[in-house]
């Protein structure tokens, strides 16, 4: 397992969060997981 910091977009502003995955894992998953934090965390 690696830890990953990646800076995702959502409703034109940056977010930095960090995901835990395995070393295996494509750019495209890690940035999707990221993506879906991002968006987890700031939907009220």
């Amino acid at each position: 397992m690696i830890e990953v910091f990646v800076t995702v977009n959502y409703k034109d502003r940056n977010y930095h969060t960090n995901v835990i995955v395995k070393k295996e894992m494509t750019w495209e998953k890690i940035k999707r997981i990221a993506e879906k934090q991002v968006k987890k965390q700031w939907e009220i």
